[in-house]
């Protein structure tokens, strides 16, 4: 091959390398969350701001930990404000399905809504007292027939369909929520994580990524979570559930709805 043949290769070679550096592979995780700002940042989460890690933790821990607590009969009430459908002021949305319900209708007959757990009572123990069992930051609406469906399972891919709940699947150990509440999901039980230390009468509540805990402190599956914080990026019906819940009631807020980037910052 002649000096010429050999530069015209070279320079073949390398348009080709640049194709094919320029293709990518579909990937299975989302790219982690983009740094985010609120107006919360100079002042509740002055004190967190730039930390990563356990210290961002405990920090977040320190900060959210002051709350307002309500009774479980209360519960009712607040979530017709915080869950108000912003189409219908007489309806509430429905986790899981998305439905848009009357308020009326909430109790324990086939075709009500009731309080869905989203971190199951059962693991950690702390049923429906003051303080985990009726925190509305993981406390939201749901079907009666879906939410006994979802019971105390993990979180995780694939199983069945559920009926009366397009787009959520379940098998014998996980449940699936439809895509439009993926992130909620993740961001109510990573929330659980922070603000339940066991510092306070009540089990620190930790996520990690089984799918069988029972009734041990624990809620899975993080790694699938993680995901599901990544894909699904907090919704503007999201982020003013957050604010009432704050303003209106707790008196603290979900930092994960504030800044999803600190899920990946954390674990």
């Amino acid at each position: 091959m002649s000096v010429a043949q050999i530069g015209r290769w070279k320079v073949a070679a390398a348009a080709i390398s640049t194709v094919l550096i320029g293709l990518t592979l579909p990937t299975v995780a989302a790219s982690p969350a983009s740094a985010t700002t609120t107006a919360y940042d100079s002042t509740y989460y002055k004190n967190a701001i730039g930390k990563t890690g356990t210290s961002l933790k405990s920090s977040l821990h320190t900060i959210i930990s002051p709350q307002t607590k309500i009774s479980y009969d209360a519960v009712w009430n607040a979530l017709k404000v915080t869950d108000q459908d912003p189409n219908n002021s007489g309806n509430v949305i429905l986790l899981y399905s998305g439905v848009s319900r009357s308020k009326a209708l909430n109790g324990g007959d086939v075709g009500d809504w009731n309080r869905e757990h989203v971190w199951a009572q059962s693991h950690g123990n702390f049923g429906t007292s003051s303080g985990p069992g009726t925190d509305l930051h993981h406390l939201r609406p749901a079907d009666v027939q879906v939410n006994s469906i979802r019971a105390n399972k993990d979180f995780d891919y694939g199983g069945s369909a559920v009926s009366g709940a397009a787009g959520s699947y379940t098998d014998s150990n996980s449940f699936e929520p439809r895509n439009a509440d993926k992130g909620d999901v993740a961001r109510m039980i990573l929330y659980m994580a922070v603000r339940y230390e066991g510092d306070d009468a009540w089990a620190d509540l930790e996520p990690n990524d089984s799918v069988s805990n029972g009734s041990v402190p624990y809620h899975g599956r993080l790694s699938v979570l993680k995901q599901w914080n990544e894909q699904d990026p907090p919704s503007a019906f999201e982020e003013k559930r957050n604010q009432v819940i704050f303003d209106t009631y707790q008196k603290n807020r979900n930092p994960f709805i504030d800044h999803p980037e600190w899920v990946e910052a954390i674990w």
